[in-house]
């Protein structure tokens, strides 16, 4: 799968990916807002993430921004299943920081997440990472209230979390959880 956005081409990672995707990555200050990439990251872990299969039904993208010399990697955002909740998640290079392409491809995974049938979207960010918060409101998430400490590979121990709900269809309950609907 593909995506174009206003600014961006969203598309999936090929094992040849690696040394842009590792160039654009190992940061301290982009890996310690990730739950998933360890710090520090390695060569190997670019590897691996750069030949991962995709899911049908939970894609993950490399973000680029096309260019005069051919598209940079600037970052990556997808879906995820934990547990019974689907989840966006998403990370931006810092010389990319706060030019909007962190919301603007949340937005274009969001639109292919409604076309596969997710309706109940669940986001985090780290609390000491508030502007995290600021681009999934853009995208269109709203704060659950939900609070708890989770495990950040690039932390290398748990941090406090705040929960965000994308309801794309009214079938999210208060809390976030899937409604059960009587028959």
């Amino acid at each position: 799968m593909f995506i174009r956005s206003e600014r961006l081409f969203l598309r999936p990672s090929w094992p040849e990916d690696w040394t842009d995707l590792f160039s654009a990555i190992a940061d301290e200050r982009v890996v310690r807002n990730l739950a998933m990439a360890p710090w520090p990251y390695t060569v190997e872990d670019a590897m691996d993430f750069a030949r991962r299969e995709q899911e049908r039904l939970l894609p993950h993208f490399l973000i680029t921004l096309p260019g005069p010399s051919g598209a940079q990697t600037i970052g990556c955002v997808g879906l995820s299943r934990k547990a019974d909740e689907v989840e966006l998640g998403y990370w931006i290079g810092r010389n990319h920081w706060n030019q909007g392409f962190a919301s603007e491809s949340a937005r274009a995974v969001l639109r292919l997440a409604d076309a596969l049938g997710h309706r109940c979207i669940h986001a985090y960010h780290f609390a000491d990472n508030p502007a995290s918060g600021r681009v999934l409101e853009k995208a269109g998430f709203r704060r659950t209230g939900e609070q708890s400490h989770r495990f950040s590979k690039g932390r290398g121990q748990a941090a406090l979390a705040i929960g965000f709900v994308r309801d794309a269809d009214g079938s999210c309950n208060q809390d976030g959880g899937k409604l059960m609907r009587a028959a």
